[in-house]
Parts: structure tokens; C-alpha cells; sequence
């Protein structure tokens, strides 16, 4: 009896939130929905339409190749479940198109996302083309997007926060990896996300222009994995300019005690910013870090604030 009622209660909070959303479309696999995949109900979205469009995604894993389109504006994916919920799809770097030429890093992702203002909320992006070289999981291309409670499952190149005017916002999210997995010029903030690091590699690899102020913000992160001992670097300049600040994070022995590379390039180490504040774990090891690199001062922290580096805007703002 207790079973069935706790079923119940599990099956009516699930009806209850989908209410709760009030969303306009439902993608469903299984044809009890609105839509049978997530790229009909894209298409279903009007044009710069100002107001939210909410789809919620049930239970399932699609495997598609998707494009959210700069036309397509305000779009919100809420999934039925994290770890059920999976957008996937296989293309990687050397793969061949349909004239025999290499896709390369910017035609591997699984999912393009051009469209301001896009959220997600409990879902699982993935590219499942396993240790392949780059093989983007989100291009993520657009401005002020909010990801919440998500998956980004990849190896190589996992999340291209693509565009060196976008700001992009990342809470309580999981992303894993191994070189370079989260990489590009935008401004993103991980606020509380899980940084898992597979193998061996670079966590970051930002890609800032000289005009911007802010790239990379890690915020209370945990750094976490199955890589073995100093195998991991924080990060490395994909361009001169790259900036990448870990704040309060817990970082794992096998950061390695120098935590930033240079890409080869000793010119980098003069034009990156790369810092940290208060880092703890085995892996925090002010004393040991590269040269070039800084510790934050109580008072450079303090402008470590969302609306300042979102250049005014607060994703938290309701």
C-alpha cells in the first residue's frame, strides 16, 4: 500500500508541475505530446516572439541534430527529468559530410543555440561520440541564456560558449570532459556547477577578446573526476586575451600545482588574465601556481558580481 501511494504521489507531483509551467508545447517520443521531437516544436516557436515559449520535453532520448535559430527568441526547454531527459547526437570534428570534407569543431555540436534569451531547466545535452576527438555537445551562441539543473556530457570541446558579446549563465549544471571542454569568447558564469574531468586535459580554454572585461567566472564550483594525480590544468589560452577567474572553488589533487599552461606561447602569459580566490582542496596551491597568474585581493573580489560582469544584467532577477 505504501508503494502505491507514494507511486501516486510521485506520479500526481510530476502532473502538477508540468501544470505549474503552463507549457506551450510538449514533446513527447512517445506521440502523447504535441510533438514526437524536440526540432518540431522548435520549428512550432513564431518568430521574435517577445513573450516566453515554454516546451516541456518528456522522458526520452532524442537523438537529433538541432539548431535553435536567432529568429527564435525567448525559448525556455524544461525536461521531465535530468538524467531522462537526453538530447544527444554523434557528429565529431573529423567526420565527413556529404561531400567528404571534415565537419570540424563548429559542425560537430549536437545542438546550436542562436536564439537571445534561451533557458533550460533539467535536461541533458549530449554528444555521444565518445573520445573522438572535438565533439561538441551546445554550441551555445546566443545572449542572456540561463541554464539550470543541466547535463553536458561529452569528452573533447563539450560546451562552445560561442561569441564574444554573449552572456551566458550556468547554475548547479554538470559538465565533464577532458581537453578543453569548456571553451570559447563569451562571458559565462558557473555558479555551484559540478566540473568533472575525465582523463586528462584543460578545464578551460576561453577564447576572450582584448574589449572584454570579463570571460570565464567559476563560483563556487567543485572540481571533481576519475583523472589521475596532476594530470588537469585549470586552463589554457585558445587566444591572447583569455580570462578565466575560479572563485571559492574545491579543487582536487590533480590540478596541477602550476594550474595554468600557455599554450606554448610564453606572449600569452602577458595578455591572459587567469585567477583565483580562495580556492580549496588538495589542488589549491597559491604558492606553487604559474608566475603569470593572480590571487585574488578582498578587494578585486568584490567586483565579481553578476550584474557587473553581465554588463548590467542579473539572470537571477525575477
Amino acid at each position: 500500500m505504501k508503494a502505491i501511494i507514494l507511486f501516486l504521489l510521485i506520479t500526481v507531483s510530476s502532473v502538477v508541475y508540468a501544470l505549474d509551467v503552463k507549457p506551450d508545447f510538449v514533446v513527447a517520443a512517445d506521440g502523447s505530446g504535441n510533438f514526437k521531437t524536440v526540432q518540431e516544436a522548435i520549428h512550432a516557436v513564431p518568430d521574435f516572439r517577445n513573450k516566453t515559449t515554454i516546451i516541456f520535453i518528456k522522458k526520452g532520448i532524442y537523438k537529433e541534430k538541432l539548431i535553435l535559430a536567432a529568429s527564435k527568441k525567448n525559448v525556455k526547454f524544461i525536461g521531465e527529468s535530468l538524467n531522462e531527459t537526453i538530447l544527444t547526437y554523434d557528429d565529431y570534428a573529423q567526420k565527413k559530410n556529404i561531400f567528404g570534407e571534415e565537419k570540424g569543431t563548429s559542425g560537430s555540436s549536437s545542438f546550436y543555440i542562436y536564439g537571445e534569451g534561451f533557458s533550460a531547466e533539467n535536461i541533458t545535452f549530449e554528444n555521444s561520440s565518445g573520445p573522438v576527438g572535438q565533439a561538441v555537445a551546445v554550441w551555445a551562441g546566443g545572449d542572456k541564456l540561463i541554464f539550470t539543473n543541466c547535463r553536458f556530457l561529452g569528452f573533447q570541446d563539450t560546451l562552445y560558449t560561442y561569441g564574444g558579446n554573449n552572456r551566458q549563465y550556468y547554475k548547479n549544471c554538470y559538465i565533464e570532459g577532458t581537453v578543453d571542454f569548456i571553451f570559447g569568447a563569451s562571458t559565462a558564469w558557473f555558479e555551484s556547477c559540478t566540473i568533472f574531468c575525465k582523463k586528462a586535459g584543460y578545464i578551460t580554454a576561453a577564447s576572450t577578446a582584448d574589449t572584454t572585461k570579463f570571460g570565464y567566472v567559476l563560483n563556487k564550483c567543485k572540481i571533481k573526476g576519475d583523472a589521475p594525480a596532476n594530470s588537469f590544468y585549470l586552463g589554457r589560452p585558445w587566444r591572447p586575451y583569455a580570462k578565466v577567474v575560479y572563485l571559492n572553488c574545491e579543487l582536487p589533487d590533480f590540478i596541477r600545482p602550476e594550474g595554468w599552461n600557455n599554450w606554448g606561447k610564453e606572449s600569452n602569459e602577458k595578455t591572459a588574465y587567469y585567477a583565483e580566490y580562495k580556492s580549496t582542496g588538495k589542488g589549491a596551491d597559491p604558492q606553487s601556481r604559474a608566475n603569470w597568474s593572480h590571487q585574488l585581493t578582498d578587494e578585486a573580489y568584490k567586483s565579481y558580481i553578476l550584474e557587473n560582469v553581465f554588463r548590467g544584467w542579473n539572470p537571477e532577477a525575477k
